[in-house]
């Protein structure tokens, strides 16, 4: 984000305005971090403030500092819709498309004319914002939304609630520290971050430390149902309704179960398939090591998109005619997979 872009922010900031700020549907936890970041910082400068969030997010974010102010979408739209309408300034935090936040709530922002303002990570971003501060070398849109508030020359209106929020988005997209986007402008952040009173354990604890025994039991239900592809370097996971009813599935149970797939050796491209009678969808979560796009990927076959080592996609298919396809669709990276891998 050039300097003028700041300077005109800056100066619409100056009077008390009527702010929105939209997260992406299923918020994780750089979504609500950035978003409730903003929100705190944004009330202290006497702003009037409303975050909208398309959908709900998984238990493990429900103890965020004024999570329970979020408005969803899906549950209010009525009321939702009357406060975009009325914004002046709508930031829109950790995606880059109105197709992000679900169907509905891309019909009402399509519909409404405040100023935008993008912050964001991901690639090929959608030409919508008035002023748009994107950046796919970032590791999450937390690290962007300490940018933006220390190019503003407000860092010390960090306080430990707002550190709070910004650390656990920071954490939770860097896998723990231990992405390859994880760089020392990173931990400088994040050691701010725990001077101004961030408390690391516990952040962690009530994020990670969330196993129930129902979500124990899918994850050995998805790891018996884990498959190999060895020639494409491979492997994949498929779960479907019947099994998520019989575990009695909740929210955020699957997250990070694609990585069990991608950390065998050997793979270098890890696909966790997941039934959504609800939605009449297949959900999927790419993951790749080294130079293979499952971005690229995501958006050529899989309706979905994200960064180069982590992306999203869906399919209105079948789970096993989603599957199907996905595995004539492989034998054409074979040859750069084999050559992405690194023992």
């Amino acid at each position: 984000m050039n300097k003028r872009d700041i300077s005109k922010i800056s100066e619409l900031l100056a009077e008390p305005k009527n702010i929105v700020i939209v997260s992406h549907r299923n918020p994780d936890g750089d979504a609500y971090g950035s978003s409730l970041a903003m929100y705190h910082y944004l009330k202290k400068q006497n702003h009037t403030v409303t975050v909208i969030s398309p959908n709900d997010c998984p238990s493990f974010l429900k103890w965020m500092p004024a999570q329970e102010e979020i408005i969803l979408f899906e549950q209010e739209i009525e009321k939702a819709t009357e406060i975009l309408q009325t914004a002046e300034l709508v930031f829109t935090l950790d995606f880059n498309a109105f197709h992000r936040t679900g169907a509905k709530m891309q019909m009402a922002l399509e519909k409404i004319k405040p100023i935008f303002i993008m912050i964001d990570h991901h690639q090929m971003p959608d030409d919508y914002a008035t002023y748009m501060y994107s950046d796919v070398q970032k590791c999450s849109t937390c690290e962007m939304v300490y940018d933006f508030i220390e190019l503003l020359g407000d860092v010390s209106e960090i306080d430990e609630t707002i550190a709070t929020c910004i650390y656990t988005g920071i954490m939770t997209d860097t896998g723990s520290f231990r992405f390859k986007s994880t760089t020392s402008r990173t931990h400088q952040i994040t050691a701010e971050l725990l001077e101004k009173g961030a408390d690391n354990s516990k952040i962690y604890n009530r994020v990670m430390d969330v196993n129930s025994y129902n979500r124990m039991q899918l994850l050995g239900r998805a790891l018996a149902n884990m498959k190999v592809v060895e020639e494409s370097k491979t492997a994949y996971i498929t779960l479907s309704q019947q099994e998520l009813n019989r575990y009695h599935f909740e929210k955020g149970d699957t997250e990070g179960f694609v990585n069990y797939a991608l950390s065998l050796k050997g793979v270098v491209f890890a696909v966790i398939f997941i039934e959504d009678r609800k939605q009449g969808i297949i959900k999927m979560s790419l993951r790749s090591k080294g130079k293979f796009s499952v971005n690229e990927f995501a958006r050529t076959y899989f309706n979905g998109g994200g960064h180069t080592n982590a992306a999203g996609g869906r399919s209105e298919k079948r789970l096993r005619e989603t599957v199907e396809r996905f595995l004539t669709i492989l034998p054409k990276y074979k040859t750069i997979l084999q050559e992405s891998y690194e023992a």
